[in-house]
């Protein structure tokens, strides 16, 4: 493709309007996450509890704007003034958990158009880390780190508030912390970020921010078609396992282990099958 071609349609994407196509995904694909987060039983429970769904489903919709308004000390309510986003999300949350013959989400889960509307919502995302950092620099133009937390709860905040969302149809899951066990979309989040404020806030990268963009907005979309059609979930893992090995103790647990002539560590976790020497013995 010639450079120029390249650098407008990078230029277009970046000024892209989310509204109302984008939304719609974003609200589909989020709408139909929910529904299979309650399980077997979602229709029954649309049924008898749709005020718990509709909040569920709002607060996930619009979790990212809730927590970066939280954080920034702005009026949360204040992520929900739009009334015309708030009508395509309600609407969507009715064809997705009401239309007859439960058509809605049957047609968000058949997987051509459910990998149409992933697509779109990681355009959205990429937009969302985008705007995140944009406001955020506004109101503390020195802090990078304030800079990234923001983008990094407007691109997947949905994951931080699982609890929360969960907690409106009842349910306690207190180990689904974020925090303990970030998700790919969180990981993507918080590199977009980083890339965002250093190319915001520095002269590291010295590509067009465009261009920037753009490659952003890639690989967000790459990698999640990569999840839904390939089963690669999570490309990150490979680089976290050897970051730790090298930086966060696992070459010293591994040769204290090689020292002690194979003994587990005081604090390692002990393997379901490994034998008592008692065992052992007897075997």
């Amino acid at each position: 493709m010639d450079p120029e071609a390249f650098l407008d349609l990078a230029n277009q994407v970046t000024k892209l309007n989310p509204f109302p196509y984008f939304d719609i995904a974003h609200c589909a694909i989020t709408c139909f996450y929910v529904r299979e987060d309650i399980g077997a039983g979602s229709q029954a429970f649309s049924r008898k509890h749709p005020l718990a769904t509709w909040l569920s489903s709002m607060f996930a919709i619009f979790a990212g704007a809730l927590l970066a308004n939280f954080l920034l000390g702005e009026p949360v309510l204040g992520a929900v003034k739009n009334n015309n986003q708030l009508l395509v999300a309600t609407a969507v949350w009715y064809v997705v958990f009401y239309s007859p013959f439960d058509i809605g989400y049957k047609v968000v889960k058949f997987l051509p158009f459910k990998v149409v509307l992933s697509a779109m919502k990681e355009v959205y995302r990429c937009k969302k880390v985008h705007d995140g950092i944009t406001h955020a620099a506004k109101l503390f133009p020195n802090s990078y780190l304030i800079m990234v937390v923001v983008g990094t709860v407007k691109g997947n905040g949905g994951g931080f508030v699982k609890i929360v969302e969960r907690l409106f149809r009842g349910v306690w899951t207190p180990t689904a912390m974020e925090i303990m066990g970030p998700s790919f979309p969180t990981k993507a989040s918080i590199a977009a970020a980083i890339i965002f404020v250093l190319d915001k806030k520095t002269d590291i990268i010295s590509a067009p921010h465009a261009l920037v963009y753009f490659g952003i907005t890639i690989f967000f979309v790459y990698f999640k078609l990569s999840s839904l059609l390939l089963g690669i979930h999570d490309p990150f893992v490979p680089f976290e396992n050897l970051f730790c090995a090298v930086f966060l103790g696992g070459v010293w647990d591994s040769l204290q282990r090689a020292v002690s002539g194979g003994k587990a560590a005081p604090g390692d976790p002990v393997r379901p099958d490994a034998k008592p020497e008692a065992a052992k013995k007897k075997d």
